[in-house]
């Protein structure tokens, strides 16, 4: 359980060897039933920074209940604003499990003067908390946020963010690990081309825009739902946002914005997630929750390698009633294929019948798992942005480790496909992405153990 108000202990996060960083999952299960996905991590965040640019309290809802929502809460306490987490009311059901739910709202008390120094540890464990330097460089004038952690996925630069901000009368620089901003006389609205379409820069640019004096133009501008999200959400606000979903964002600033209500976008990664999953093991698996408009690609893929795909609004049915087929993936910025679902792919492609050619364009380290995937048996080869997958009837079961949240989940969709018990460790890297994968695994049918000694039941016969 996540507390409203971590403590330092806590937020180190687990160690290697802690008990419950490690989950099991015992191989040969088709994946059967409905799952809810909540809201979308990756705008939650961005939406709880941008309530900074308004004093005065703005509630997100529909939030997920993982570590880097309580990590980016903690920033902002540090930053001088009040913070509370509550559930989500009425609790649906669906959303909920033993009574505890996976989304909650955030109501986030924002001062007239908040802090300008983001904490160092915090934001070194958290990329997403870069994200404050554009609405307090904005507000404030000035603000000094360390260089960002996350995920070990490849070299993500500030480049972007450092280029656009200084192109707006921004004065920017280096110290200890830190970026240093000031903006002595204020922002002002420019023409800016980011050299490739930056989820983080343009959120953050956006932000820093809707306060600056005059109109600033973003080409190449990134267009997935989070972005269109977080400018509902500062339009909503008072902010003169065009062009939200297309590479041109035009924003006019204002003097000033005002808090407001907002319900966070549902999370199309984690939908993918169970999409994957369902195909993997040839299951029939029902995602509610998230548009299945943002997940036209991903699902064509899994269409094209024989899935059975039903849609609604903000629902759709996966059923997969023999070995997939192989199929080629290529990651591209949205509405291209997400990096963020490279790892089911190649999971899929470890056990479709034919060879698969994967070929990832965003991050340059996004194949790091790729050794873990090999160890239960995978055929993968890698050579720089590609990797050629062989796919066989069944994998091994094996002990492997998560090496970001998206490889930890994918690595144990892969231990279903199995013919034995697959044990993931250091899974906090999932805790960070899925409000409860374990829960929703059993939901879902799935013979699923977290942390302790191996049950008799579900045992590596170490």
């Amino acid at each position: 359980m996540i507390p409203d108000r971590p403590d330092p202990a806590w937020l180190t996060g687990p160690g290697d060897a802690a008990v419950d960083d490690v989950i099991r999952v015992r191989g040969g299960t088709q994946m059967t039933g409905t799952v809810h996905v909540v809201g979308a991590k990756n705008s939650a965040l961005k939406l709880m920074a941008a309530a900074l640019l308004a004093p005065g309290r703005s509630v997100i809802t529909n939030v997920p209940r993982i570590t880097d929502i309580a990590i980016m809460g903690e920033v902002l306490r540090r930053l001088g604003c009040g913070v509370r987490f509550d559930a989500d009311h009425p609790v649906d059901p669906m959303v909920a499990y033993g009574g505890v739910p996976r989304s909650r709202s955030v109501t986030i008390d924002v001062p007239e003067t908040p802090g300008i120094d983001a904490d160092c540890d915090l934001v070194r464990r958290l990329r997403a908390s870069i994200c404050v330097l554009g609405p307090l460089l904005a507000r404030r004038g000035s603000v000094r946020v360390a260089h960002p952690g996350g995920d070990a996925i490849g070299s993500r630069g500030l480049d972007m963010h450092i280029s656009g901000l200084t192109r707006m009368g921004a004065e920017i620089s280096g110290e200890r690990g830190c970026v240093v901003a000031t903006a002595p006389h204020g922002l002002r609205g420019t023409e800016i081309v980011l050299d490739f379409p930056s989820v983080g820069a343009t959120e953050n640019l956006v932000m820093a825009a809707v306060l600056a004096q005059g109109t600033t133009v973003i080409d190449n501008a990134a267009r997935e739902p989070e972005i269109v999200d977080i400018c509902t959400m500062l339009s909503q606000m008072g902010a003169l946002i065009d062009g939200a979903g297309t590479s041109t964002l035009t924003v006019v600033g204002v003097p000033g914005l005002h808090p407001v209500r907002h319900a966070t976008v549902g999370d199309r990664i984690v939908a993918g997630t169970w999409a994957f999953g369902a195909a993997m093991t040839r299951g029939d698996v029902t995602v509610t929750g998230a548009s299945p408009a943002f997940l036209d690609i991903a699902l064509d893929k899994l269409v094209a390698a024989g899935a059975l795909v039903e849609t609604r609004r903000d629902a759709f049915r996966i059923r997969m009633e023999d070995r997939p087929r192989a199929v080629d993936v290529v990651t591209l910025p949205y509405p291209g294929f997400a990096t963020d679902l490279l790892p089911m792919a190649i999971g899929l492609a470890a056990v479709s019948d034919g060879a698969s050619l994967i070929t990832e364009n965003i991050f340059d380290g996004r194949f790091m798992f790729a050794n873990e995937m090999m160890r239960l048996g995978a055929d993968i080869q890698t050579d720089g942005h590609h990797a050629v997958v062989r796919g066989r009837q069944r994998l091994s079961g094996a002990l492997v480790r998560a090496t970001d949240i998206r490889a930890g989940a994918g690595l144990l969709i892969a231990g279903l496909c199995t013919d034995g018990v697959t044990e993931v460790s250091q899974v906090h890297h999932v805790d960070r992405g899925y409000p409860d994968f374990v829960a929703d695994l059993r939901a879902l049918g799935v013979e699923v153990q977290r942390g302790g000694a191996a049950d008799e039941g579900i045992s590596l016969g170490r």
